[in-house]
């Protein structure tokens, strides 16, 4: 079996930045092949350089577009399986799928539809990243204009329409993995550390908020998940962080590390894992009680030939195995951890291994 391809799914009001966050994604790629299923493509605007013919058959150009970078936009029609088996059905799979709610729709709904056999199958459902509109809700509302979203609302048939805006907007909080408050630049920290502390009351456990402004947008390997479960080199990949605790004159070396002031990564590597359900829990517990946004990595389970998977965003977390392990692999269990800067490495190691 080929390892998953994970999505995303995308959710947040009209008006909060989920498309200025999509677009800051097709446009910071990095050779990864994503896919973007949006309601408009028309509100990307992304440039007609970036854009090249379809090329698969059967399709309009409404309906799918194909970026030059390799980027894939499909719009999401009345409804997301046919979406979903057309991306999965072509030659060039994409490496990660993005999926953005109309907004208005409540995410639970789209998560369970993951578990559609012949999704499941393919699909691991990475997260749900929440965007919240900052601004709006220091000032007492949920979305910019809240009355153009519940006009949109009441225009859209296949929505239930007994769910006011208060309620759809508590159902993105708790459906979240991973909250971002954008338009950050337009508060001083101690508004948006009181916007946190509000939110928090409606999240689960563990669920991390990264800032995300005009000015600064978010890195999209928080977003996104780390490439690094999808290569096979964990242990090559040492971050800037292993050497450079303890002198902070390293830290301006690595500019090309974007974002390396927000966030950072590492390696741990662990012994055998004879109960991947325990290892899990603790792992979780672990992501709540510090500051950790994701993890993504290997199992290695005694007497079991085929590697497996771990990753998760926030409290989410899912296992598969992907492949047999090689010859020559080195069989071990090995995970990546990335979170805010300042992650307690020694105290989330010393937790991993106890």
């Amino acid at each position: 079996m080929a390892q998953k391809i994970p999505a995303t799914v995308i959710t947040g009001f009209l008006g909060a930045g989920k498309t200025s966050l999509i677009r800051h994604m097709v446009e910071n790629a990095n050779g990864k092949k994503l896919a973007f299923l949006i309601n408009e493509f028309g509100d990307l605007g992304i440039d007609k350089e970036m854009l090249v013919g379809c090329g698969i058959e059967g399709c309009s150009d409404e309906d799918v577009i194909e970026l030059a970078n390799g980027c894939i936009c499909c719009t999401v029609a009345d409804d997301f399986l046919p979406s979903m088996e057309a991306l999965l059905d072509r030659d060039d799979k994409p490496d990660h799928i993005l999926i953005e709610t109309s907004g208005l729709a409540l995410p639970k709904p789209l998560v369970k539809a993951f578990n559609w056999p012949e999704i499941r199958a393919q699909v691991t459902v990475d997260g749900v990243i929440t965007v919240v509109d900052s601004k709006a809700v220091k000032e007492g509302r949920f979305a910019d204009d809240e009355d153009a979203v519940q006009k949109m609302r009441e225009a859209d048939e296949n929505l239930d329409h007994d769910n006011p805006l208060e309620e759809v907007f508590e159902d993105q909080l708790l459906c979240a993995d991973m909250v971002v408050l954008n338009k950050a630049d337009l508060l001083d920290n101690d508004e948006m550390s009181t916007i946190e502390t509000e939110l928090k009351k409606t999240l689960r456990d563990g669920v991390r908020f990264v800032h995300s402004s005009s000015e600064k947008k978010v890195d999209p390997t928080v977003l996104l998940g780390m490439n690094a479960a999808a290569e096979d080199d964990l242990d090559a990949r040492h971050s800037h962080h292993d050497h450079d605790h303890d002198d902070d004159d390293h830290d301006h070396d690595h500019h090309h590390d974007h974002n390396h002031d927000e966030f950072e990564s590492f390696t741990v590597q662990l012994g055998d894992v004879d109960d991947a359900d325990a290892f899990q829990a603790k792992i979780i517990d672990i992501v709540k009680e510090h500051d950790v946004l994701r993890v993504k990595g290997f199992i290695h389970r005694p007497g079991v030939e085929r590697r497996e998977v771990i990753q998760g965003v926030g409290p989410r977390f899912n296992r598969y195995f992907d492949r047999a392990w090689n010859d020559g692999e080195t069989r071990q269990t090995q995970l990546v951890v990335i979170g805010q800067h300042g992650l307690d490495q020694a105290a989330i190691e010393a937790a991993l291994k106890a």
